[in-house]
């Protein structure tokens, strides 16, 4: 009875060991993310072989597994940038992004996990600096928010074109201009608006106005080869086809024969 205690110490002391061990050499990866090995008795981080997977690994104690997430994430910038003309503008805008899977390794043996702070957000800021002051105020207010937004991306993605990181977008959500300079465009938009409005109630007018000359030319070119065409034979001949017409109406009336002007017909009746 008294080996006992002094049997079961040595096994307790194995247990605690082998589970330590055990702790120290699992690893789980969970989903959308991948790990990096080092080797700390070997070439240290492993950049030849392919980044661990998700799921469970089994890896020597002594080395160490360094967690990344790989699926796309999202950093939000806030930048104070200079417009052409000097004013100081203030930019906001998301960055969709993600490590690129194939170099893992190299990404954290050159940058870290802390790549974001170190590559990715001076990459953003030194595009939108250089991008933005190419453009006056009035243009990134108005017409031009679209292409610098495209322009942005195109030279972060050429900053970032070797250091491990895959861009995928970046959205420019708002433009803010100093309050002072906003008004300013904004009258002159609305001044702009309204001088185009009046250029519309001209032309307009000058095209109703045209088309009723046309119209009035027309009507009197037509009364004019009316007036010249018609001779007192004719105005004659037109009377006596009107009386045969209307003698033949079921009408009641009297027909006086040439009692009227040019000897035309006078019809009397109850119609």
């Amino acid at each position: 009875m008294d080996k006992l205690p002094k049997i079961g110490i040595p096994i307790v002391i194995i247990a605690i060991a082998l589970i330590i061990f055990i702790a120290k050499s699992t690893v789980t990866i969970e989903s959308g993310e991948a790990g990096v090995l080092f080797e700390t008795f070997g070439n240290g981080v492993v950049t030849d072989e392919p980044p661990l997977s998700e799921g469970f690994h089994l890896v020597a104690p002594w080395n160490k597994v360094f967690v990344y997430e790989v699926r796309q994430q999202e950093v939000s910038e806030k930048m104070q940038v200079l417009s052409s003309n000097g004013l100081e503008i203030k930019l906001d805008a998301s960055v969709w992004f993600q490590p690129l899977y194939s170099k893992l390794g190299s990404l954290h043996q050159e940058k870290g996990v802390d790549y974001v702070a170190r590559v990715l957000q001076p990459a953003v800021r030194s595009a939108a600096r250089s991008v933005v002051g190419r453009y006056t105020p009035e243009q990134l207010y108005s017409s031009k928010r679209d292409a610098i937004q495209e322009e942005i991306y195109d030279e972060t993605k050429e900053i970032l074109k070797d250091q491990f990181v895959q861009l995928n977008e970046i959205l420019v959500r708002d433009v803010t201009l100093p309050p002072t300079i906003k008004d300013a465009i904004e009258r002159k938009l609305r001044q702009e608006q309204e001088s185009l409005e009046y250029e519309f109630r001209i032309e307009k007018a000058e095209k109703e106005a045209e088309r009723q000359r046309i119209e009035a030319q027309g009507k009197a070119d037509a009364n004019q080869i009316l007036s010249t065409s018609l001779t007192d034979k004719i105005l004659q001949d037109k009377g006596i086809e009107a009386t045969i017409k209307l003698s033949e109406s079921q009408n009641s009336k009297v027909i006086v024969i040439g009692s009227g002007d040019k000897g035309l017909p006078i019809i009397l009746g109850n119609q």
